[in-house]
């Protein structure tokens, strides 16, 4: 049902205390979709995790693809993604109703997934052929919504970075937190590193991060978002995060950076795990449809349509976006069951898309389930089915003006204003 309620204006909305200048969009953005797509798709496994023999499932010791770094890279020379459609990607954003979209334009593994200079390792070179990216990003925003871009500040093909090899393996535990937990002061675990470079390595390497951002900051239009990734594996001075937002801001000043950019970021990003306590100021939280981040033949435990409109609602509710994750398959179509799943979706989104869109969480209202405001405004959503009652405490019993029904298979939003 929906609930209207004759309520002061504003007076649910709870206050906040930051500002974004430039990316004031992304505060209260509420759903975004996340693309990550590589050449490896082509074999059906995970991107990048393979190549170094880690699982990317959240406390598994397991390995989900067996392959060494060569059999991984070997796909770079055959990827020829026929079936890859940027604009029925983005219409399909538009019809989930997310407001922004980030495409990983180089994941760890090194492959660039835009026509470069820096380097011979990408789509530019494949037989494809095309500028991916630059089809996302005119498609995105054709249809008006942000246009987001992935990152990985480490290149795990690069030789100045240094390239990974297997003997490299198994991965380094290096500022990861089992590494600097103090139980294991002294052990192996705590002195794991990667291999670094020599000096003159890494100032190359600095200068082929910097040249590639540096075109995909001026030959793509505006970016509203950069997601870097990665950032684990060096420290903040390495990195010189500080050095690398300079630039950044010198070359599109309004551009959104999450906090992988270790110490220069705007907005923090829980991945998987919906955090207990919500970070403070702007943050977002990067989830997957399944288990798996790229397409996967076997990735068939999906999270159910309503489970992830509840976390949207969630999330929204304390004041984040949800960005949801797909992944194209090998031949660049998109995967069948995770487009049913954006269509429901959407077909949620265009009856109750003003109860996470636009949104602030609430103050002065106890009830059981998560709340929403906008001046003049209190959504109250529904995410289990009520035991007699809907008990909302606060609220003048006076003011309730209005009841409607509102939808039953799925989460609902009550919705009161003045």
């Amino acid at each position: 049902m929906t609930t209207t309620l004759d309520a002061p204006p504003a007076s649910f909305v709870r206050p906040t205390d930051f500002r974004l200048p430039g990316g004031e969009w992304f505060i209260g953005a509420g759903f975004g979709l996340f693309v990550h797509w590589d050449h490896a798709s082509q074999q059906g496994i995970e991107i990048s995790w393979p190549l170094v023999g880690r699982s990317i499932i959240p406390g598994s010791d397991g390995v989900e693809d067996t392959v060494t770094v060569e059999e991984y890279q070997s796909t770079a020379a055959t990827f020829d993604p026929v079936e890859w459609d940027a604009v029925a990607l983005a219409r399909l954003a538009k019809r989930a109703g997310a407001r922004y979209v980030v495409f990983t334009a180089r994941h760890h593994a090194g492959y660039a997934m835009f026509h470069t200079e820096h380097s011979d390792f990408g789509i530019e070179h494949s037989p494809f052929g095309r500028d991916i990216t630059r089809e996302f990003v005119e498609a995105i925003r054709a249809e008006g919504i942000r246009v987001g871009i992935y990152y990985s500040l480490p290149d795990w093909n690069h030789p100045d970075y240094p390239a990974f090899r297997m003997e490299d393996r198994p991965y380094a535990l290096e500022h990861w937190p089992a590494a600097g937990d103090p139980a294991n002061a002294g052990t192996p675990v705590a002195d794991d590193r990667h291999r670094r470079p020599t000096a003159e390595q890494w100032q190359r390497y600095q200068q082929y991060l910097r040249g590639q951002l540096t075109e995909l900051l001026t030959e793509y239009g505006t970016i509203d978002l950069l997601w870097f990734d990665g950032e684990w594996e060096r420290s903040e001075e390495e990195w010189d995060s500080a050095g690398l937002r300079s630039l950044i801001k010198s070359l599109q000043p309004d551009v959104v950076i999450n906090d992988r950019l270790l110490g220069q970021g705007d907005y923090k990003t829980p991945e998987q795990g919906f955090p207990v306590t919500a970070p403070e100021g702007p943050w977002e939280l990067c989830m997957t449809i399944g288990q798996m981040w790229a397409w996967r033949p076997g990735d068939t435990k999906s999270k159910s349509t309503t489970s992830l409109i509840t976390t949207l609602i969630e999330v929204a509710s304390r004041g984040g976006n949800l960005l949801l994750n797909i992944g194209p398959k090998g031949d660049g179509s998109l995967n069948e069951s995770q487009v049913r799943t954006l269509e429901e979706i959407g077909a949620w989104m265009d009856v109750h898309a003003e109860s996470v869109v636009g949104v602030s969480p609430t103050v002065g209202v106890d009830y059981y389930g998560p709340s929403t405001a906008r001046p003049g405004t209190l959504y109250l959503h529904l995410v289990a089915r009520p035991i007699e009652q809907v008990v909302v405490r606060g609220i003048p019993v006076g003011r309730v003006t209005r009841r409607a029904p509102a939808g039953h298979r799925r989460p609902a939003a009550l919705r009161g204003e003045p």
